[in-house]
């Protein structure tokens, strides 16, 4: 179980110390009224600047890790290309499983139209989001499936090969034709999952060249692998310090209204994206292409490190890296709020650690099992987090939400 380094530390601070309001300048943070209840009012005079600047380096240190991990899965996957065998092949199953982690962690931004997920209103792009992590996808779209051997692009002659072309064909018609990405990589890699023990069994062979359409197939894995090594290096230059870019604007922009962005993305990356989109929708289908992670059968770490991202804003750290984290700032102007907020990253990081695995086998327990109760109470558990996140609003003198797309 992956729980911040801070938690515990904030846990006990907050049970056994008592801060003076004045070292953050914090104007009349809290009150009790007639019947002894605290009563927060809106802060005053806070300097939120430390804080969006730490939460600015977390972005640029968890978006570089995972450039960094996505260019080592790259040189995995051209090492088993250049040799095709079992052993390779499972180096850069795995390659791919160590690099999502760090990808996972960096959902924590989305929603706020930053460099992941914006849309340029005069010339209609978009960021690279779609392109990294689009999901469900139709595999069939992109190579064979059962009792379909010549489905796919890869298996289409009339089909050109480039990444020009993979990309103009992302998505066109239909939302699960996804053609680029983590998943799209996944599926090659692992082929489709029919394994009730495990993950999709695909044979190393499909990859040996100059045999069937293994040489088309390679190429895809090869440009689309490319592909999501180039968004991601795109991602950690628009965060990179000191530098005309992304990070440069946002640190200009209004403070309150910037944190107001930051706690949208982490109440909507709970109540919205993870707990309703990624767990309620498939547990109410049953169906394992609801599933978020299929192929590989890693739809757990995909929870658990989604998790983890929000604990990282939340306290301001990442990997090591220990900076001014919000729970400093609200342990000062509303430590039960605080306390609050905290108990309840440490519920859903706890109860996210304890789904079973693999997820498919959950979706297929029956109505009322032990299985599926285990991730009913992780979708309360982040439900809760993401309403616990829209009380900082009036505290902080902005707006949080949680956004439904």
């Amino acid at each position: 179980m992956m729980i911040s380094p801070r938690l515990s530390q904030t846990l006990s601070c907050l049970l056994c110390c008592s801060v003076t309001l004045s070292t953050v300048g914090v104007v009349n943070a809290h009150h009790h009224d007639k019947t002894g209840r605290q009563q927060t009012i809106a802060a005053k005079n806070v300097d939120l600047t430390p804080y969006v600047e730490n939460y600015a380096e977390v972005v640029f240190r968890n978006y570089q890790d995972a450039r960094t991990q996505a260019a080592m899965m790259q040189v995995a996957i051209t090492a088993f290309l250049d040799n095709p065998n079992e052993t390779s092949h499972k180096a850069a199953q795995d390659a791919w499983v160590q690099a999502r982690q760090s990808y996972l962690q960096t959902e924590a931004f989305r929603f706020y139209e930053g460099p992941i997920d914006f849309v340029d209103a005069k010339t209609g792009e978009e960021g690279p989001e779609g392109r990294i992590n689009a999901w469900p996808m139709n595999e069939a779209f992109i190579d064979y499936v059962k009792e379909k051997p010549d489905s796919g692009l890869i298996n289409n002659p009339k089909f050109e090969i480039s990444i020009a072309a993979i990309m103009e064909n992302d998505q066109v018609t239909d939302e699960a034709d996804v053609t680029t990405g983590w998943h799209a990589i996944e599926f090659l890699l692992w082929g489709q999952d029919f394994n009730n023990e495990g993950p999709g069994q695909r044979s190393f062979e499909d990859f040996i060249p100059n045999q069937n359409n293994n040489d088309r197939r390679r190429q895809y894995l090869t440009l689309v692998t490319e592909q999501l090594v180039s968004d991601l290096t795109f991602l950690e230059t628009e965060w990179k310090p000191n530098a005309e870019n992304y990070r440069a604007k946002f640190l200009k922009g209004d403070p309150k209204a910037t944190v107001g962005k930051i706690f949208t993305a982490l109440a909507t990356l709970s109540a919205f994206e993870m707990a309703s989109e990624r767990m309620t929708v498939a547990l109410d289908s049953g169906n394992q292409e609801d599933e978020h992670s299929c192929f590989s059968d890693t739809t757990y770490q995909d929870f658990v490190f989604n998790a983890k991202g929000i604990s990282n804003v939340y306290f301001g750290d990442y990997a090591g890296y220990q900076g001014k984290g919000f729970d400093e700032l609200l342990a000062q102007m509303n430590p039960d709020l605080n306390q609050k907020i905290t108990a309840a990253l440490t519920t859903t990081e706890e109860s996210a650690s304890q789904i079973d695995q693999p997820f498919d086998q959950v979706l297929a327990s029956a109505q009322g099992s032990p299985q599926r109760a285990e991730v009913e109470a992780v979708v309360t558990a982040l439900e809760n987090q993401g309403e616990a996140f829209k009380e900082l609003g009036p505290v902080l003198g902005t707006s949080v939400e949680i956004l439904a797309e």
